[in-house]
């Protein structure tokens, strides 16, 4: 039972922690923010974007014929798409996202707050709306909700795996979900199809520490839980290693066949690699996602 001494420690300490956050997030956005609109594709809007030669299907009031004047060439004129999209994201808080292998690694839920929060400023920046999936935090734009998104992320989930919350899932909105996805498939599963069949797609970003891709453990070891409520002992831990690798690409291979089956993307990220190229990769996969929409 939480006393109010113990409440109070763990809330200054989320009030510590989240400033700290959006000044790493924003620094991190900053290095790789593509110039003032990083998500200009062809659409509604008033502001000229490119011409582009004229295809099967386009209607003769799109072609400019001054532009077409010029050669032998009939081209369209298009405009850049300026209508605000939301895009909803979950961050696993849960206890198993805690784990560092090394003090020289972030621990995984350190580093999914960060990416979150760093593409979020930088769809912010292209004047999209950002929040949470559930109905703690719902997409706006604005400084505000930046400042709100940060103190969120910084709340640790008491469960030793978080499922996906997928409640009030936006229709034809986007969406984000980063974990370790150690936890329940089913969870994941439900997760996906109910936002799939409100025409949600999105992202699914996979995060490990390297030890948990490469198991070098051997010989007498226990193994606990982040959350302490699952232990198991062993004499011979190289013994486990072939099982817990299968077991582990079967995760992968199911994950990513959840995503090809919902439409959406499958991504892995390791703590050891920068966070500056997963923000890269992750970024370019929600843009690829929202040109395919």
């Amino acid at each position: 039972m939480n006393t109010p001494p113990t409440l109070r420690a763990a809330s200054e300490a989320e009030a510590a922690a989240f400033p700290a956050l959006l000044a790493r997030a924003e620094h991190l956005a900053g290095a790789v923010l593509l110039g003032a609109h990083g998500r200009r594709r062809a659409g509604a809007g008033d502001d000229f974007w490119q011409y582009r030669p004229a295809q099967a299907g386009d209607s003769r009031r799109a072609i400019d014929h001054r532009r077409s004047a010029m050669g032998d060439t009939e081209f369209v004129r298009e405009r850049e798409w300026q209508i605000a999209q939301s895009v909803m994201m979950w961050v696993d808080q849960g206890a198993s996202m805690r784990f560092a292998s090394s003090d020289a690694l972030p621990r995984k839920v350190d580093r999914a707050r960060l990416l979150a929060l760093a593409v979020a400023i930088m769809l912010n920046h292209g004047g999209e709306r950002v929040g949470l999936t559930g109905t703690q935090l719902p997409p706006r734009a604005g400084r505000q909700q930046i400042l709100s998104l940060a103190e969120l992320l910084c709340k640790d989930d008491d469960a030793e795996y978080a499922p996906p919350e997928h409640r009030a899932m936006i229709p034809h909105a986007r969406a984000v979900f980063i974990s370790d996805f150690m936890g329940d498939i089913d969870d994941v599963r439900t997760a996906l199809t109910k936002a799939a069949d409100r025409g949600v797609r999105g992202v699914l970003y996979h995060v490990l520490d390297p030890s948990e891709e490469a198991f070098p453990f051997t010989g007498r070891t226990i193994f606990e839980s982040m959350g302490g409520t699952i232990s198991h002992e062993t004499l011979k831990a190289n013994d486990l290693k072939d099982r817990y690798l299968e077991r582990l690409t079967e995760r992968k291979a199911e994950l990513q066949s959840l995503c090809a089956l919902t439409g959406w993307q499958y991504g892995l990220h390791h703590t050891d690699s920068t966070a500056q190229t997963a923000l890269l990769w992750l970024f370019g996969a929600l843009d690829a996602k929202a040109v395919a929409a």
